[in-house]
């Protein structure tokens, strides 16, 4: 059953995977744009001064798991000036991006363009590869079928900065059949 159901996962990836990784090379100008704009690192600095424990955060993540449903706190995340901001360069890129989220220096969201699986992302290599202990880095994942966004995306990682210090990060999950 599983090798059926992978034949018709696969059938769905674009032919010229290394045409579209060019694609997806091709926008990190725009990504790495998003990264320093100056609402994004207002707000990723704002929430960085509040120095949430992260056995805070964990607790919040646990909350933010067991519901489907939209809490008062998700739609805080979601409507919030970082928020905002992913959307309008979404706006500006088209459906390419299918998801695209900011972090703080712990690897909590400040804002994200849908839902996200879990609140609490430092435990991941997205998050833990992109700050790189304050040190900065950019990651490019496999390509994988993403099932938040409900499509076949390639997830690219960089840090977020305060002119050269590393306060966050920023995670895009790029649609590989929007390219």
């Amino acid at each position: 059953m599983w090798t059926i159901v992978s034949l018709l996962l696969l059938t769905q990836l674009p032919p010229d995977g290394a045409a579209q990784l060019q694609k997806v090379d091709a926008l990190m100008p725009e990504f790495r744009r998003l990264a320093r704009d100056p609402v994004v690192v207002r707000e990723v600095k704002r929430q960085n001064a509040q120095r949430v424990p992260v056995e805070t955060l964990q607790k919040l993540d646990t909350e933010w798991t067991a519901t489907p449903a939209l809490t008062p706190f998700k739609r805080k995340i979601l409507s919030s000036a970082c928020t905002r901001s992913l959307h309008r360069y979404r706006e500006q890129l088209g459906r390419v991006v299918a998801e695209a989220f900011i972090m703080d220096n712990q690897g909590a969201l400040v804002g994200a363009t849908r839902r996200t699986s879990d609140y609490w992302q430092g435990d991941e290599a997205k998050w833990r590869a992109a700050f790189n202990g304050g040190r900065g880095g950019e990651l490019r994942e496999k390509p994988f079928f993403d099932e938040s966004s409900q499509a076949y995306v390639v997830q690219v990682s960089l840090p977020v900065k305060d002119g050269a210090r590393v306060i966050g990060a920023l995670t895009v999950s790029v649609s590989l059949l929007e390219l």
